[in-house]
């Protein structure tokens, strides 16, 4: 069937790229017409944290919006009376502000203790109407951006919390980076410029429309504004990779049939080899990234059906509009050749990788222990990663969220910038307000509080708010103990006999619900993921020790992502090179996502090579020469493809969101990882090992196993496909 799909979409090649630029135009006005906005949701679902945000959404809906802080600063003071002045015009400007709810000035009675002790430092709390998840940057950038802009040297103006951030949130812009590295590496491989031009349109095409397509998916699915970039990522990288291996088996199979011969059949070679292994391999990437649904977090299912979309796309992209871009191309895809760059396909002298697979394959216990040594080494670091969520702290100094940050930081200590909420519910009337002050004067004597604010009360006096303040930052480890010191024993204790009912909520307390909740779930979802790309590499290369192996290596090469990762946040050298100059918490879902990734592109890899191998071993029964041929044949095109992921994810190493660094960081490192150590040293050395162990299956499983096949030596049979004359090149 794909054989008959791409000879169709070869033979109608005008009508194929016609539609598929209609796809693209028209999704375009989709998303114009329909597209959604950006929604964030990171409450865990069941947690204590979110069951006291619904309690004030329900009784409270005055409390359950965000809050932002306006701080002001100023060395005269802020009592001063020209800054007081203009402060509480700034305040009276932001209360005008359609989702502003209050704004508690520190120049009130309720505010009283909102002025730092030295007088120069005082913030207001400006409660909204609804979550920072619910606005839109747009909203946001409306709300802050002119109360930063009333500050001036005589009266510095911050704005502090998550609206804040979402405000500043700057645009990647990556993509062009990465397609400019792209383009030059796919240069020095294909030595051509038509050649090189061919996976940068199929990287359009597919993250054009998926992005497109994305918008529309608001609609429909909270996703977070972080999310086309990394969709964007994967999209540019795989579309590129996807074409890379296809034009790659397409130019050898031009070569091979002659200087004059019809370019159809090396085109339907290519897709019955290189594009059967493309599908198989974008199918694992899905699969991987659909397990992250195990995770039963808000956020994930828009991440995941937003790079779903663009792995997809690419997918159908890679078996349909590639043949028929090739049938333009033909032979002329040789035009326009650079000197000195590149390699003849139809060269005939022992390869690089063909000398290279030699010398491991004589060395195969040297090699397989220095490689395992060597992901050890970088893995290592990884058991001291400290999983959390950054905040303000460690922003850039020019976002003005850090500014807010650090003089709260100065002025009142750094737990200012994110209190723990208390929803306190059990009483009525002023029963609850003086049992809720009672409860608060007992949490103010527990180590670590730094100030409890006196408590406020709903309208219908059934329910009660309490802000507790610790000593310490929001990420700092001791804040999360204070958290399950609160709920485990302060709490319990303070309402003993009160018959009080108190949920911990805010930042803090939602962070740690969160890695709590992802944690408890990541061992079956990697458990999944791992336990389904056996399965599938087991059918498609008829063997159980091939499949176990390929999991156990990319197992390591995420580990020693991870461990790199970790280098780099924990400070240092590393961390000084790409931004991250202190010591950053690791988010528990960064190394979910990239699990999910990376676990679907290592198997990318080895499926281009592995089934170049089973290949070569089904037509040879020759396993030494197998492994030889097979890393002769994919090295090249493995290399330079790993060469271009590496750059498209490192292009976002210099973003100023610190969680697009730190997955730029691991991403890259891994693919390195992946693309040397363990395909071009492992995968050899361990084959050469294990010899025709490697192709061994029960025969009674093999019975049982569906026929399944990811590539042929010899070019399609001409009765599979139509025989009708192909039209002339164009």
């Amino acid at each position: 069937m794909l054989v008959r799909l791409a000879d169709w979409c070869y033979r109608n090649r005008r009508l194929v790229v016609v539609l598929w630029i209609a796809a693209l135009l028209g999704s375009f006005a989709l998303a114009s017409a329909f597209g959604g906005t950006f929604r964030q949701d990171y409450m865990q679902p069941g947690s204590e944290s979110k069951a006291a945000l619904d309690t004030l959404k329900k009784n409270f809906p005055q409390k359950s919006g965000d809050t932002v802080q306006i701080v002001i600063h100023a060395e005269s003071g802020v009592t001063n009376t020209e800054v007081k002045a203009r402060a509480e015009k700034l305040f009276a400007d932001v209360a005008t502000n359609a989702h502003v709810v209050t704004v508690t000035s520190p120049f009130s009675e309720q505010g009283a203790l909102q002025i730092s002790p030295d007088g120069k430092t005082a913030y207001a709390d400006v409660d909204l109407d609804k979550r920072d998840n619910e606005f839109t940057p747009e909203e946001a950038k409306a709300l802050v951006e002119p109360i930063v802009q009333a500050g001036d040297p005589t009266m510095q103006v911050a704005v502090g919390g998550l609206v804040a951030t979402l405000a500043q949130t700057p645009q990647v812009g990556s993509e062009g980076i990465a397609f400019a590295a792209a383009a030059i590496i796919l240069l020095i491989s294909f030595g051509s410029v038509v050649a090189m031009g061919l996976p940068l349109v199929m990287a359009l095409f597919g993250i054009g429309i998926a992005l497109a397509l994305g918008e529309i998916l608001r609609r429909l699915l909270p996703v977070s504004d972080w999310v086309p970039s990394i969709a964007a990522m994967i999209g540019i990288g795989i579309g590129i990779d996807y074409a890379l291996f296809i034009i790659t088996r397409f130019r050898s199979s031009l070569a091979e049939d002659g200087a004059n011969a019809d370019p159809r059949p090396a085109i339907l070679t290519a897709i019955a080899t290189a594009g059967r292994a493309v599908l198989f391999a974008g199918s694992t990437v899905v699969l991987s990234l659909v397990g992250m649904l195990l995770m039963n977090q808000p956020f994930v299912a828009g991440f995941v059906f937003s790079t779903v979309l663009a792995v997809l796309v690419t997918m159908a992209a890679s078996v349909t509009l590639l043949p028929a871009v090739l049938g333009f191309a033909g032979r002329h895809i040789e035009r326009l050749h650079v000197p000195f760059v590149g390699r003849n396909a139809s060269s005939t002298e022992p390869s690089f990788w063909y000398r290279w697979s030699r010398f491991i394959q004589r060395r195969p216990w040297p090699a397989a222990i220095g490689g395992v040594a060597v992901l050890l080494a970088l893995s290592a670091p990884f058991l001291g990663i400290r999983f959390g969520f950054a905040d303000a702290k460690n922003d850039p100094p020019s976002y003005t969220t850090r500014q807010a940050y650090d003089l709260l930081a100065e002025g009142f200590g750094p737990g200012f910038s994110a209190p723990i909420l208390l929803t306190v519910q059990g009483a009525s009337g002023s029963e609850l307000l003086a049992a809720t002050n009672l409860v608060g004067e007992k949490l103010r004597t527990v180590s670590g509080v730094t100030f409890v604010a006196p408590a406020t009360e709903n309208a219908a006096g059934d329910t009660a708010v309490l802000q507790v303040v610790p000593s310490t930052s929001p990420q700092d480890k001791r804040t999360e103990k204070l958290v399950a010191t609160l709920r485990a024993d302060s709490i319990p204790a303070a309402t003993s006999g009160t018959g009080l009912t108190i949920d911990v909520g805010g930042l803090v307390a939602n962070n740690v619900d969160t890695t709590a909740g992802i944690s408890a779930r990541l061992p079956i979802f990697v458990g999944g993921v791992v336990l389904l790309a056996f399965l599938l590499l087991m059918l498609v290369l008829r063997s159980l020790l091939v499949p176990f192996k390929a999991a156990i290596m990319n197992l390591f090469s995420i580990a020693a992502a991870l461990g790199v990762m970790t280098l780099a946040t924990n400070g240092g050298p590393l961390g000084d090179l790409i931004g991250i100059p202190e010591p950053t918490p690791v988010p528990i879902i960064m190394p979910v996502m990239m699990f999910a990734i990376l676990f679907g592109l290592s198997m990318d890899y080895e499926v281009f090579l592995l089934s170049r191998v089973k290949e070569e071993y089904d037509r040879t029964g020759d396993n030494q020469l197998a492994v030889t041929e097979g890393l002769a044949k994919t090295g090249r095109v493995i290399t330079a493809s790993a060469a271009i992921m590496v750059a498209v994810f490192l292009a976002f190493v210099p973003s100023e969101v610190v969680l697009l660094k730190m997955l730029g960081l691991g991403l890259a490192t891994a693919i390195f990882v992946d693309a040397t150590i363990v395909r071009v040293v492992l995968v050899p050395a361990t084959m050469q090992l294990l010899g025709d162990l490697n192709w061994w299956l029960p025969g009674w499983l093999d019975r049982l196993l569906p026929n399944v096949h990811l590539g042929s030596p010899q070019p399609p049979d001409e009765t599979q496909v139509p025989t009708q004359p192909s039209p002339a090149l164009v």
